[in-house]
């Protein structure tokens, strides 16, 4: 769903209270919590009200990467963390997470392109050495 309200935080809130009546399993938000600050992120934690009003499995995604995505879960922000343009550009990210290794950049101009060799398929593999 998306939603358009003169106060999202508060509509927010009363859909994830409002999901408890009904035994949803999942509440699934997407927002963009990421903000550059330099050549850093920071986390906005707009979803933290909603979080703590919804009583199942909280499931989050807009702008994780490897660091804000372990820590928003150690610290109960969520329970699971979405990486859709992560994953999408390291089809192995993770073992590339367990190994703390690059990340291939995600390329928002060939990602959704109809040709069947450029766009979800051509991103490279981790090339691990054997020690």
């Amino acid at each position: 769903m998306e939603f358009e309200d003169s106060n999202l935080n508060a509509l927010g809130l009363y859909v994830a209270e409002s999901l408890n009546k009904y035994g949803i399993l999942y509440c699934h938000m997407i927002e963009p919590r990421m903000k550059i600050v330099g050549e850093k992120f920071e986390c906005i934690n707009k979803l933290l009200p909603m979080r703590k009003a919804f009583r199942s499995t909280f499931i989050s995604a807009g702008g994780y990467d490897r660091e804000y995505g372990i820590r928003a879960v150690a610290e109960n922000r969520i329970d699971l963390v979405v990486y859709g343009q992560l994953f999408l550009a390291n089809l192995d990210l993770p073992r590339r997470f367990e190994l703390n290794a690059p990340l291939n950049m995600y390329n928002s101009e060939t990602i959704a392109n109809p040709d069947p060799v450029v766009g979800y398929s051509d991103y490279p593999f981790l090339e691990e050495t054997n020690a």
